[in-house]
């Protein structure tokens, strides 16, 4: 079975590591984000945010954060350090971002578990989702999170086989490194090993492995990427 350590590093600039067992199935991860928040101490604010940024419910912003002219936080909700957020952000609830990150401008991020270092700069929709480290999503990319007959996601497993994820709204689960690029969805339940790379304008789904490039749907590259 595949294994979240087989996807992420957890970083220690986040302080729920007890909470995200690395012996979990990754897709397990997403239900606990709102578990890991719900135990977390949130303290008010102390210091002032921009008139024209929206905050409401408990919501952590480490005091080093970027925070954009105007936006909406809704809690809960944990911001960490040298994270920016950029004009238009629209966080829902339920959404962790480690240290370092971009939450663009114009992206909306709902149940989420974002890494450290993750880039998320543009015009993106990230739900019911996992980012791993330096995990980035070129401008316009889709985490789709339910299926059009509502009925649960399931999960493709890197042996060519799929299991049930016990969820009925499950995004992608992207892995360390791995990237998206430009205006492609990820359907529910996709996931994208260690330094993947899906093409600009795909619609993927399914299981991508470690350092191997997805160029259309019938054909994937498995040699290694090259930056």
């Amino acid at each position: 079975m595949l294994k979240a350590s087989d996807l992420y590093d957890f970083p220690e600039s986040l302080p729920f590591s007890s909470v995200f067992s690395t012996e979990l199935a990754p897709w397990l991860w997403v239900p606990l984000i709102a578990e890991a928040l719900k135990a977390f101490k949130f303290e008010p604010l102390a210091f002032e945010v921009p008139a024209g940024l929206h905050i409401e419910g408990q919501v952590f912003i480490h005091p080093s954060v970027k925070l954009p002219a105007y936006g909406s936080i809704k809690g809960p909700a944990y911001i960490g350090e040298g994270t920016e957020l950029r004009p238009g952000v629209f966080i829902r609830g339920n959404v962790i971002a480690g240290a370092n990150c971009v939450l663009g401008n114009s992206c909306e991020f709902k149940n989420c578990l974002l890494l450290d270092g993750v880039q998320v700069p543009h015009f993106s929709y990230v739900g019911d989702s996992v980012l791993g480290n330096q995990a980035h999503l070129g401008a316009g990319v889709t985490c789709s999170n339910l299926r059009l007959d509502q009925s649960e996601v399931p999960v493709q497993l890197p042996d060519g086989s799929r299991c049930g994820s016990g969820l009925r709204k499950l995004g992608a689960l992207v892995g360390d490194a791995a990237e998206v690029g430009c205006n492609a969805v990820l359907n529910p339940g996709s996931i994208l090993g260690r330094r993947a790379l899906v093409m600009p304008t795909m619609a993927f789904r399914g299981y991508l492995g470690e350092s191997t490039i997805a160029y259309t749907r019938d054909k994937i590259d498995t040699a290694p990427r090259m930056d």
